[in-house]
Protein backbone atom coordinates (compact mmCIF):
# COMPACT_ATOMS: atom_id res chain seq x y z
CA UNK A 1 0.00 0.00 0.00
CA UNK A 2 2.70 2.31 0.40
CA UNK A 3 4.38 1.78 -2.59
CA UNK A 4 1.15 2.20 -4.70
CA UNK A 5 0.44 5.81 -2.64
CA UNK A 6 4.28 6.57 -3.11
CA UNK A 7 3.74 5.73 -6.87
CA UNK A 8 0.43 8.18 -7.26
CA UNK A 9 2.17 10.84 -5.58
CA UNK A 10 5.18 10.73 -7.36
CA UNK A 11 2.90 10.56 -10.94
CA UNK A 12 0.92 13.56 -10.27
CA UNK A 13 4.05 15.67 -9.13
CA UNK A 14 5.84 14.21 -12.20
CA UNK A 15 8.83 13.52 -9.70
CA UNK A 16 10.70 10.46 -11.23
CA UNK A 17 9.16 9.95 -14.08
CA UNK A 18 11.96 8.90 -15.94
CA UNK A 19 12.98 6.11 -13.79
CA UNK A 20 9.17 4.29 -13.84
CA UNK A 21 9.35 5.15 -17.92
CA UNK A 22 12.44 2.94 -17.75
CA UNK A 23 10.96 0.26 -15.82
CA UNK A 24 8.05 0.29 -17.86
CA UNK A 25 9.89 -0.20 -21.33
CA UNK A 26 12.03 -2.94 -19.55
CA UNK A 27 8.90 -4.43 -18.30
CA UNK A 28 7.12 -4.44 -21.62
CA UNK A 29 10.05 -5.20 -23.46
CA UNK A 30 11.04 -8.27 -21.32
CA UNK A 31 7.16 -9.81 -21.43
CA UNK A 32 7.51 -9.48 -25.46
CA UNK A 33 10.49 -11.19 -25.79
CA UNK A 34 9.43 -14.04 -23.96
CA UNK A 35 6.40 -14.93 -25.74
CA UNK A 36 7.87 -14.42 -28.65
CA UNK A 37 5.34 -11.89 -30.01
CA UNK A 38 8.84 -10.04 -30.98
CA UNK A 39 11.90 -10.92 -32.84
CA UNK A 40 15.64 -10.76 -31.25
CA UNK A 41 16.25 -7.67 -33.33
CA UNK A 42 13.26 -5.62 -31.96
CA UNK A 43 14.07 -6.57 -28.30
CA UNK A 44 18.04 -5.86 -29.07
CA UNK A 45 17.14 -3.00 -30.09
CA UNK A 46 14.86 -1.67 -27.04
CA UNK A 47 16.79 -3.21 -24.73
CA UNK A 48 19.62 -0.50 -26.36
CA UNK A 49 17.31 2.09 -25.66
CA UNK A 50 16.43 1.63 -21.95
CA UNK A 51 20.41 1.12 -21.33
CA UNK A 52 20.61 4.50 -23.40
CA UNK A 53 17.75 6.27 -21.13
CA UNK A 54 19.45 4.83 -17.74
CA UNK A 55 22.58 6.79 -19.30
CA UNK A 56 21.39 9.87 -19.94
CA UNK A 57 19.50 9.59 -16.64
CA UNK A 58 22.94 8.76 -14.63
CA UNK A 59 24.08 12.05 -15.80
CA UNK A 60 21.25 14.28 -14.15
CA UNK A 61 22.93 13.58 -10.55
CA UNK A 62 26.41 13.25 -12.04
CA UNK A 63 25.79 16.97 -13.01
CA UNK A 64 24.34 18.01 -9.99
CA UNK A 65 27.15 16.09 -7.90
CA UNK A 66 29.91 18.12 -9.76
CA UNK A 67 28.46 21.35 -8.79
CA UNK A 68 27.93 20.68 -5.56
CA UNK A 69 31.31 19.77 -5.25
CA UNK A 70 32.51 23.08 -6.96
CA UNK A 71 30.81 24.89 -4.45
CA UNK A 72 32.28 23.60 -2.18
CA UNK A 73 35.62 24.07 -3.50
CA UNK A 74 34.60 27.66 -3.48
CA UNK A 75 33.44 27.75 -0.08
CA UNK A 76 36.71 26.17 1.43
CA UNK A 77 38.48 28.32 -0.26
CA UNK A 78 36.53 31.27 1.07
CA UNK A 79 37.10 30.14 4.27
CA UNK A 80 40.35 29.49 4.41
CA UNK A 81 41.42 32.87 3.25
CA UNK A 82 39.15 34.07 6.29
CA UNK A 83 41.27 32.16 8.58
CA UNK A 84 43.74 33.67 6.96
CA UNK A 85 42.81 37.34 7.04
CA UNK A 86 43.12 37.52 3.31
CA UNK A 87 39.25 38.29 3.00
CA UNK A 88 38.63 41.67 1.67
CA UNK A 89 36.52 44.11 3.59
CA UNK A 90 34.14 44.88 1.07
CA UNK A 91 33.09 40.96 1.34
CA UNK A 92 31.46 41.77 4.55
CA UNK A 93 31.09 45.96 4.99
CA UNK A 94 28.71 48.48 2.72
CA UNK A 95 27.76 51.64 2.53
CA UNK A 96 24.09 50.85 2.69
CA UNK A 97 21.58 48.78 5.15
CA UNK A 98 20.56 45.94 2.22
CA UNK A 99 17.06 45.19 2.65
CA UNK A 100 15.85 47.21 5.69
CA UNK A 101 12.62 48.10 4.57
CA UNK A 102 11.49 44.72 3.93
CA UNK A 103 12.60 43.56 7.11
CA UNK A 104 10.66 46.06 9.11
CA UNK A 105 7.92 45.57 6.79
CA UNK A 106 7.34 41.76 8.93
CA UNK A 107 8.67 42.71 12.09
CA UNK A 108 7.58 42.51 15.35
CA UNK A 109 10.24 43.72 17.14
CA UNK A 110 12.16 47.03 16.01
CA UNK A 111 14.94 48.95 17.80
CA UNK A 112 17.08 51.93 16.47
CA UNK A 113 19.67 53.61 17.97
CA UNK A 114 21.62 56.24 16.12
CA UNK A 115 22.71 60.11 16.85
CA UNK A 116 20.03 62.22 14.97
CA UNK A 117 18.30 59.30 12.62
CA UNK A 118 16.71 61.89 10.98
CA UNK A 119 17.27 59.90 7.63
CA UNK A 120 16.39 56.52 9.10
CA UNK A 121 12.97 57.65 10.49
CA UNK A 122 12.16 59.52 7.64
CA UNK A 123 12.67 57.00 5.17
CA UNK A 124 10.74 54.11 7.02
CA UNK A 125 7.84 56.31 9.20
CA UNK A 126 4.88 54.24 7.09
CA UNK A 127 6.47 51.09 7.87
CA UNK A 128 6.91 51.68 11.16
CA UNK A 129 3.83 53.05 12.02
CA UNK A 130 2.21 50.07 10.12
CA UNK A 131 3.87 48.11 12.22
CA UNK A 132 2.34 49.63 15.48
CA UNK A 133 -0.83 49.17 13.64
CA UNK A 134 -0.09 45.64 13.75
CA UNK A 135 1.09 45.41 17.13
CA UNK A 136 4.97 45.54 16.91
CA UNK A 137 7.34 46.93 19.71
CA UNK A 138 9.55 50.02 18.81
CA UNK A 139 12.36 51.20 20.53
CA UNK A 140 14.13 54.43 19.33
CA UNK A 141 17.31 55.76 21.24
CA UNK A 142 19.16 59.17 19.58
CA UNK A 143 21.25 62.18 21.19
CA UNK A 144 19.67 64.56 23.72
CA UNK A 145 18.84 67.87 21.77
CA UNK A 146 19.07 69.45 25.06
CA UNK A 147 22.58 68.60 26.13
CA UNK A 148 26.00 68.77 24.96
CA UNK A 149 25.83 65.90 22.70
CA UNK A 150 24.75 68.07 19.51
CA UNK A 151 27.98 69.55 20.10
CA UNK A 152 29.93 66.25 20.19
CA UNK A 153 28.66 65.50 16.94
CA UNK A 154 29.24 68.66 15.51
CA UNK A 155 32.18 68.34 16.27
CA UNK A 156 32.90 64.55 14.89
CA UNK A 157 31.50 65.71 11.70
CA UNK A 158 32.69 68.05 8.35
CA UNK A 159 30.48 71.27 10.22
CA UNK A 160 32.20 71.26 13.63
CA UNK A 161 30.86 74.74 14.08
CA UNK A 162 27.28 74.42 13.83
CA UNK A 163 25.67 72.00 16.26
CA UNK A 164 22.72 73.86 15.69
CA UNK A 165 22.20 71.75 12.47
CA UNK A 166 22.20 68.58 14.74
CA UNK A 167 19.60 69.96 16.65
CA UNK A 168 17.63 70.57 13.80
CA UNK A 169 17.82 66.88 13.11
CA UNK A 170 16.96 66.05 16.24
CA UNK A 171 13.79 68.24 16.50
CA UNK A 172 12.68 66.80 13.17
CA UNK A 173 13.33 63.42 13.93
CA UNK A 174 11.09 64.31 16.71
CA UNK A 175 8.06 65.51 15.37
CA UNK A 176 8.40 62.26 13.22
CA UNK A 177 8.25 60.11 16.48
CA UNK A 178 5.40 62.29 17.65
CA UNK A 179 3.21 61.44 14.87
CA UNK A 180 4.00 57.48 15.11
CA UNK A 181 3.03 58.30 19.34
CA UNK A 182 0.07 60.08 18.37
CA UNK A 183 -1.12 57.58 16.13
CA UNK A 184 -4.87 56.62 17.84
CA UNK A 185 -6.39 53.13 18.37
CA UNK A 186 -2.95 50.65 17.82
CA UNK A 187 -1.66 47.77 19.89
CA UNK A 188 1.80 48.42 19.52
CA UNK A 189 4.01 50.06 21.68
CA UNK A 190 6.91 52.88 20.71
CA UNK A 191 9.37 53.74 23.45
CA UNK A 192 11.74 56.84 22.44
CA UNK A 193 14.71 57.66 24.83
CA UNK A 194 17.96 60.39 24.56
CA UNK A 195 21.47 59.57 24.95
CA UNK A 196 23.36 62.45 26.81
CA UNK A 197 26.65 61.07 24.60
CA UNK A 198 26.86 60.34 21.24
CA UNK A 199 27.14 56.59 20.20
CA UNK A 200 30.17 55.13 18.23
CA UNK A 201 27.80 53.44 16.16
CA UNK A 202 24.18 53.13 14.68
CA UNK A 203 22.46 49.88 15.27
CA UNK A 204 19.10 48.64 13.87
CA UNK A 205 17.79 45.56 15.72
CA UNK A 206 14.83 43.88 14.01
CA UNK A 207 13.22 41.20 16.07
CA UNK A 208 16.51 40.31 17.71
CA UNK A 209 15.14 37.76 20.79
CA UNK A 210 14.41 35.25 17.77
CA UNK A 211 16.69 33.10 16.05
CA UNK A 212 16.09 34.63 12.97
CA UNK A 213 17.09 38.48 14.35
CA UNK A 214 19.17 40.66 12.48
CA UNK A 215 21.34 43.42 13.49
CA UNK A 216 22.52 46.40 11.07
CA UNK A 217 25.97 47.83 12.55
CA UNK A 218 26.67 51.93 11.27
CA UNK A 219 30.65 52.70 12.27
CA UNK A 220 30.74 56.15 13.38
CA UNK A 221 33.72 58.28 11.43
CA UNK A 222 35.10 61.33 12.20
CA UNK A 223 34.77 64.09 9.87
CA UNK A 224 34.24 62.13 6.82
CA UNK A 225 31.68 63.34 3.84
CA UNK A 226 31.36 59.43 2.68
CA UNK A 227 28.77 56.99 3.73
CA UNK A 228 29.75 55.13 7.19
CA UNK A 229 30.47 51.74 6.73
CA UNK A 230 27.89 49.13 7.98
CA UNK A 231 28.04 45.21 8.34
CA UNK A 232 24.86 42.99 9.33
CA UNK A 233 24.95 40.30 12.15
CA UNK A 234 22.79 37.13 12.28
CA UNK A 235 21.51 35.30 14.94
CA UNK A 236 22.29 32.20 13.46
CA UNK A 237 26.03 32.95 12.38
CA UNK A 238 27.43 35.61 14.44
CA UNK A 239 26.71 34.40 17.92
CA UNK A 240 29.29 35.87 19.92
CA UNK A 241 29.09 39.62 17.97
CA UNK A 242 25.29 39.81 17.63
CA UNK A 243 25.20 39.04 21.59
CA UNK A 244 28.06 41.76 22.16
CA UNK A 245 25.69 44.69 19.74
CA UNK A 246 22.38 43.70 21.40
CA UNK A 247 24.22 43.70 24.89
CA UNK A 248 25.57 47.42 23.81
CA UNK A 249 21.62 48.71 22.76
CA UNK A 250 20.72 47.26 25.90
CA UNK A 251 23.64 49.56 27.98
CA UNK A 252 22.59 52.22 26.04
CA UNK A 253 18.88 52.03 26.95
CA UNK A 254 19.20 51.74 30.45
CA UNK A 255 21.45 54.36 31.24
CA UNK A 256 19.09 56.90 28.27
CA UNK A 257 16.83 59.58 29.43
CA UNK A 258 13.08 58.14 28.61
CA UNK A 259 11.09 61.06 26.51
CA UNK A 260 8.39 62.74 28.52
CA UNK A 261 6.06 65.70 28.13
CA UNK A 262 8.91 68.40 28.15
CA UNK A 263 9.91 66.90 24.68
CA UNK A 264 6.38 66.95 23.50
CA UNK A 265 5.34 63.19 24.29
CA UNK A 266 2.71 62.34 26.74
CA UNK A 267 2.69 58.76 28.68
CA UNK A 268 -0.64 56.80 28.41
CA UNK A 269 -0.02 53.94 30.24
CA UNK A 270 3.04 52.07 28.68
CA UNK A 271 2.27 53.73 25.14
CA UNK A 272 2.99 57.50 24.26
CA UNK A 273 0.58 59.83 22.66
CA UNK A 274 1.09 63.23 21.03
CA UNK A 275 0.53 66.41 23.79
Amino acid sequence: MRLLARLRADLSTGKNLEIYLTALIALVVGVLGVFDVVDTKVVGAATLATLALLAVNALGPRHHVAELESRIMRLNELVEKRIAGEVAADAFLATTRQGLEQRIVRADDIRIAGVTLNRTIRNHVGELENRLRRGASIKVLLIDPDGTAPLEAARRSTIPDRPEVFEHRIKSTIDLLRHLAGTPDVPGRIEVRFMSFVPAFGLVLIDVDSDDGIIDVELGTHRSPGPDPVFTLRARHDHRWYQHFHAEFERMWQVSRPASATDGFATSGDKFSEV
